[in-house]
């Protein structure tokens, strides 16, 4: 999905990719992240957000929650979204603020007095017991506690395990109930996903679940809420912010766009933000009718892989369809045009769009890249622990 904006826009990347592997010093199934490329979309961003007004909070669930990537993002984009708590204690410990709690995934009643201890700047209700939850919790800590309420997206827009969120004509009577609660102030509102991009030209659109939180925030601001907020994530990247000024949002959720892998940047490769890692593995046998099969663990379903490229012969063969279903225990390649060119242990270089958290890959972060001195600087697993 990605290979040819990389080849593109990051080439060093892949050469540096395929050394450390053959090298021995990362092993297959590994992602080989670009710091610097990470964080100079980062500051093209946190640019682009402060020239149209809006504000930030960064996502780092497809990054595998690194320390080191968080870090090297937070120095442009201070705040965060947590997709859930486990998340929440990476972000905090590796400097970033607390913006955005229970983004996606609600926070677990018992975890409520240490999250919001942390003071974040809103956290994010799906109905009216989560939101009794949070107003109790944050009495008890002696303050009020601003909430975005997440409205329930518009049908054939909500992704299959993102179901929640309040209805819009149950808005009011959510209101009603919430306004009577003295430790949250509704603060704004939010929707998943906002902007989606078209899988063939890549050009993004609001989605209609976008115009249900719009109209969700003027049935609040008739209630007589004032200052409300309005964060609309999914597909944040330069390139979307002017779209999201445009509408009335007040917040975007840049994640894919931190590393250049939106669909919009596989469909244009001169998007502004560069592509900043690779996939690789390395080819563990080959079939008896001539089809290599690559070793896995980080094939993310909805990835969108194409095809795959082997530095040693220069060959670039497709990637076979596998259910999702299936294991990821390896990833079958169409076979070479001459049976022998390729060789177990050989290097395999992909690109796709990816979910880190989610695989059991390794993350291999290098630095010095853009200076053209690259150099591996740590290993992690998958959820951002040290190896």
């Amino acid at each position: 999905m990605f290979l040819d904006t990389l080849l593109a826009r990051n080439p060093g990347l892949l050469d540096t990719a395929t050394a450390l592997h053959r090298s021995g010093a990362v092993p297959p199934d590994t992602y080989v992240m670009d710091a610097d490329a990470v964080e100079a979309n980062a500051a093209l961003l946190a640019a682009e957000a402060e020239r149209l007004g809006l504000s930030l909070w960064f996502v780092v669930k497809q990054l595998g929650r690194n320390p080191a990537l968080i870090r090297a993002i937070a120095r442009h984009i201070p705040y965060s979204a947590a997709i859930d708590a486990a998340e929440a204690r990476i972000l905090r410990a590796s400097g970033a603020r607390p913006g955005n709690l229970g983004h996606l995934v609600q926070i677990p009643r018992r975890t409520l007095p240490e999250l919001l201890a942390w003071r974040p700047e809103a956290v994010t209700v799906f109905d009216l017991a989560n939101a009794r939850a949070v107003s109790d919790t944050a009495r008890e800590l002696g303050f009020v506690q601003d909430v975005f309420v997440r409205l329930e997206g518009a049908a054939g827009t909500v992704h299959p395990g993102q179901e929640g969120g309040v209805p819009l004509d149950a808005l009011d009577g959510f209101a009603y109930a919430a306004e009577r609660l003295p430790g949250i102030r509704i603060a704004g509102v939010t929707a998943f996903p906002c902007v989606l991009c078209d899988p063939e030209t890549g050009r993004p659109a609001p989605t209609a679940t976008f115009e249900l939180a719009l109209k969700a925030r003027e049935s609040l601001a008739a209630r007589g809420h004032e200052g409300l907020k309005l964060s609309a994530p999914s597909a944040t990247a330069v390139a979307t912010l002017p779209l999201l000024a445009s509408l009335g949002a007040t917040h975007g959720e840049p994640g894919h766009s931190l590393t250049g892998t939106t669909p919009l940047h596989a469909a244009d490769p001169e998007q502004p933000e560069r592509t900043a890692y690779v996939y690789v593995t390395e080819v563990a046998h080959t079939l008896a009718d001539g089809r290599p099969a690559l070793h896995g663990g980080g094939f993310y379903p909805r990835g969108g892989v194409r095809d795959a490229l082997l530095p040693r012969t220069g060959l670039r063969l497709r990637v076979q369809d596998a259910p999702a279903e299936n294991i990821d225990y390896y990833r079958l390649l169409e076979p070479p045009p001459a049976p022998g060119t390729v060789l177990a242990g050989d290097t395999a270089l992909l690109a796709f769009r990816t979910q880190i958290f989610v695989t059991r890959s390794t993350v291999a972060v290098v630095t010095g890249l853009s200076a053209g001195r690259p150099r591996l600087t740590g290993l992690y697993d998958s959820r951002g622990r040290a190896l």
